[in-house]
């Protein structure tokens, strides 16, 4: 019975990419960042390889990985996490999703306000713990939502649960992910729940993210119409609009998320776990917070013979990233054009070293072929 559990590490950049001035992003590197602080320890990922990767000269690899490892290329133009997980489940997307660094234009919020019968604050780009203090009395006061976007391709709504539930929150996102097609196509409408009182406002975990479908074929389609499993833990659910699972499972956290999949780990399936551990970018790289970001990688790095252990003869095990978010780059707080890395391990799964690969969707190509799976999609096989 095979299994492959694929887990992203959202954000986990090893180094910029040849383009990455386009990007704003010129010398950005989310692994050397991290690696600077005391809280940075990762044992058990150095062995796997990570440190062998190409362009981690910063760090003392082992020469001889126990993973087949490489450094990954992203051919799509964007640095999010729609683009990235799309990439790594074989989707190229050649056009940027549209940005918004003025705000969104009048007939979009005109017609959100009219549907929802509530009035827009704020419009522009800003951080999403500023903004919730920024604008948090007037919304308490008024009603009318925080609306905001940031470098990425996101239309966000912030509301305080005693004003707007939740469950209607959620629906006032639906109705701007209806209103957002076409050229306003943004990747994600992302619904920001909080609470508090007024100057210590904070964010629940009740954030939703409501994306665009992906516009072609994914590798998690190609899956469930062969009839193997796939298992979505995290938002991974939410970034492929429920398309291509047949089971899925919400996280609150990174330390929610692998227990969870541990959880699945010890079920019977055949076909994918897809897992999404968030806290690396919404908590660390976003905020900047080197030690923080540090101290999380140390968590996953110690939790991770846990899961190696419980491998089974016929299971393989994959580490990437779907973008990078350096927290030591104080130019900007956004995602960052990164190489990302990938370690694959299993019984069956022979150590080496594959260089540097010129897209994610490599990894699309290397999970349909341990399926036996027929594909003529974009990306090469890593098997």
């Amino acid at each position: 019975m095979k299994r492959v559990f694929l887990i992203v590490l959202d954000s986990f950049g090893i180094g910029e990419m040849e383009d990455a001035a386009q990007f704003g992003d010129a010398g950005t590197n989310t692994l050397r960042s991290v690696s600077s602080s005391s809280f940075f320890r990762l044992p058990n990922l150095k062995r796997l390889g990570l440190f062998d990767l190409d362009g981690v000269d910063f760090l003392e690899g082992t020469g001889a990985p126990k993973a087949r490892i490489a450094r990954m290329k992203e051919r799509s133009m964007g640095k999010d996490t729609t683009i990235g997980h799309w990439e790594i489940a074989g989707v190229w997307s050649m056009k940027p999703l549209p940005t918004y660094p003025n705000g969104f234009p009048e007939e979009v919020l005109s017609e959100f306000s009219k549907r929802t019968g509530r009035g827009v604050l704020c419009n522009r780009p800003y951080s999403g713990t500023e903004v919730i203090q920024v604008y948090g009395d007037e919304h308490v006061r008024t009603g009318n939502l925080i609306v905001y976007t940031s470098a990425d391709s996101v239309f966000q709504i912030a509301a305080h649960e005693s004003v707007v539930p939740v469950e209607q929150l959620y629906e006032y996102c639906r109705t701007a992910r209806e209103i957002l097609k076409g050229e306003h196509g943004v990747g994600r409408v992302i619904a920001r729940p909080f609470i508090g009182e007024s100057g210590h406002y904070e964010r629940t975990p009740r954030r939703h993210d409501f994306s665009l479908e992906p516009p072609e074929k994914t590798m998690l389609d190609r899956l469930t119409e062969q009839g193997k499993d796939v298992i979505a833990v995290g938002k991974i659910w939410d970034i492929f609009a429920g398309r291509g699972m047949t089971e899925h499972v919400y996280t609150t956290g990174n330390a929610d998320g692998m227990d969870k999949t541990l959880s699945y780990l010890s079920r019977d399936f055949e076909g994918l776990c897809f897992i999404n551990l968030v806290d690396y970018d919404m908590l660390y790289g976003h905020r900047n917070d080197i030690d923080g970001y540090a101290k999380a990688l140390a968590a996953f790095d110690l939790w991770l013979p846990k899961l190696l252990d419980g491998l089974r003869s016929e299971d393989v095990l994959m580490i990437t990233a779907d973008h990078g978010c350096d927290p030591g780059y104080t130019v900007s707080t956004d995602h960052s054009r990164e190489h990302t890395p990938f370690l694959m391990y299993g019984k069956s799964v022979t150590p080496a070293n594959l260089g540097t690969r010129e897209s994610f969707a490599d990894i699309a190509a290397t999970v349909l072929a341990y399926f036996g799976i027929p594909y003529d999609g974009h990306g090469s096989s890593m098997l």
